[in-house]
């Protein structure tokens, strides 16, 4: 079964290892391991292994 791949718009990156990306209308959280990605930044997400609870996509890479 293929992965979802999202673009959308970091909207929060105040947790530590985590950013929150607003695809469309709704929002996910996103690991980021070496908290790289800031408030604003365009990035591509792919879901991938459960790291929480509320954590089921890694960042991918950076879109502009």
């Amino acid at each position: 079964m293929p992965k979802k791949i999202l673009t959308g718009v970091v909207v929060s990156d105040k947790p530590n290892k985590t950013i929150t990306v607003m695809v469309e209308r709704k929002n996910y959280n996103a690991h980021d391991e070496n908290n790289t990605f800031k408030t604003g930044d365009k990035v591509s997400i792919i879901e991938s292994k459960p790291f929480s609870k509320n954590k089921k996509f890694q960042v991918m890479e950076n879109t502009k």
